[in-house]
């Protein structure tokens, strides 16, 4: 069998739908070429059905001649979530600063107002939520 009769991936064809969006947004393409190459893109089963998709068009890498290669871990899932647990720290903050600003107004109007900065701890418990999440795939 050659190549073109071997089956194509789902991340082979996702490559193809990315280089035929970026012909799209930089003008190379019109919306009905896009929608008929996105189309055959998606619809794919095999290589040869990939082919000819992305010849027209420059600086994309035709799949006949790209080379597959192993699929590289993230940092995210390398390095333990460092982006995530940095991005607690900030919202911790905004968090401290909305509560101070409630704090002194509370204090000079001389009521104790409605504790808005309440509001600001939903987005910290969902990046919270999601590291225990990832935390609890990678023990299993």
């Amino acid at each position: 069998m050659g190549r073109e009769g071997m089956r194509a991936s789902d991340a082979d064809r996702q490559q193809v739908a990315d280089q035929l969006k970026a012909a799209l947004d930089e003008g190379r393409l019109d919306l009905n070429e896009y929608d008929d190459r996105i189309q055959k893109a998606y619809g794919a089963t095999t290589y040869g059905d990939l082919d000819g998709l992305l010849d027209d068009l420059p600086g994309t890498i035709p799949v006949q001649k790209s080379r597959i290669e192993p699929a590289h871990k993230s940092p995210v899932e390398t390095a333990g979530a460092p982006e995530r647990k940095n991005g607690v720290r900030p919202m911790l903050g905004i968090f401290v600063i909305c509560t101070i600003i409630w704090g002194i107004t509370s204090l000079t109007s001389g009521d104790a107002h409605y504790f808005w900065p309440m509001w600001v701890l939903i987005p910290v418990a969902f990046a919270v939520l999601a590291r225990l999440g990832d935390r609890d795939k990678r023990r299993h």
